[in-house]
């Protein structure tokens, strides 16, 4: 099978989305943006050897996981997915059938947060590579940011953590499916930005101590955690705090907001405090917590295929 014709077998799967004036087969997707809202982009890579590897990862799981971290930054901004846009690059061993099934991954979750993939690239590489473009949209004004905490600022976290660096360490379970397949917080974003008023947000990729520190320094704070974080079972605490890929939200709340046990089916727990001092730095029982989530070029001798 020729580029093009793996292009129409893409074209002839993809949605239709709301707005979009031109799809797959042109120079250029055309979005027409509705009045009164503000469209988000973001994105992201995928690689083999760094965010999966070939004999844990089956090709429909890294279809799912290029859409889904894209998807996961929409979500932190309170946004609603539009469509995505979607290059892949593989190498000579890579079957017809192999990147079939890679968007038969994509699509799946495209489907479920009605994502339209709109275009994209295709080519030969050395290595798997896929880069993800994902536009979301808030209505103007209202996006949530990292830059807003201040001190007094309650923490809070969705969801449990560590489930996903448990998953990678055990390769089984449902932990081990919660790494495969992550589960972007869509509707627990948006639930947030209309019923909180949420101070400052963003997703956990990579390690609660390094994106808290991102969020503080963002904000140009410091932060106290709690001795309690909701660990998914069997998680430890290094896991909840370094090991990434959770993709929950991290955001803040007034001291005077008190948001439900729940929001959007998804637990809230309150992990902390916002404080004032040196920004970006991250207090766990007094102590001041190491950068040691993950981070490409500060500590890229850490393990693969996890991040």
């Amino acid at each position: 099978m020729n580029e093009l014709e793996l292009v129409e077998r893409i074209r002839r799967r993809a949605a239709k989305a709301r707005n979009l004036v031109l799809g797959i087969g042109d120079d250029c997707a055309i979005y027409q943006p509705a009045a009164g809202e503000q469209l988000l982009f973001t994105t992201d890579l995928l690689i083999e050897g760094v965010h999966f590897l070939r004999e844990t990862h089956q090709p429909s799981d890294c279809g799912w996981k290029a859409l889904a971290r894209g998807l996961s930054d929409i979500a932190a901004m309170g946004g609603r997915p539009r469509f995505c846009l979607t290059s892949l690059a593989l190498p000579g061993w890579a079957t017809t059938r192999w990147a079939e099934r890679f968007y038969d991954g994509l699509f799946e979750l495209a489907r479920l947060q009605k994502t339209v993939l709109v275009g994209g690239d295709l080519a030969r590489a050395e290595t798997i590579v896929c880069d993800v473009v994902v536009c979301g949209s808030v209505p103007e004004g209202q996006a949530l940011r990292r830059d807003g905490a201040r001190p007094g600022d309650a923490i809070y976290v969705s969801g449990l953590l560590g489930g996903s660096a448990l998953g990678l360490a055990q390769r089984r379970g449902p932990a081990f499916r919660r790494h495969l397949r992550p589960e972007p917080r869509l509707k627990l974003g948006i639930a947030l930005r209309e019923k909180l008023k949420v101070t400052a947000a963003m997703d956990l990729s990579d390690g609660l101590s390094l994106d808290l520190h991102r969020l503080c320094v963002a904000s140009g704070v410091a932060a106290e955690l709690d001795g309690d974080l909701p660990l998914w079972p069997g998680a430890t605490l290094d896991q909840a705090l370094h090991g990434g890929e959770d993709y929950e939200l991290l955001f803040t709340l007034s001291s005077s907001t008190r948001p439900p046990r729940q929001l959007a089916g998804v637990p809230l727990t309150r992990i902390g405090t916002i404080v004032g001092g040196r920004p970006g730095v991250v207090r766990l029982g007094g102590r001041e917590l190491p950068l040691a989530g993950f981070d490409h070029f500060r500590n890229p001798q850490k393990p693969a295929a996890g991040r």
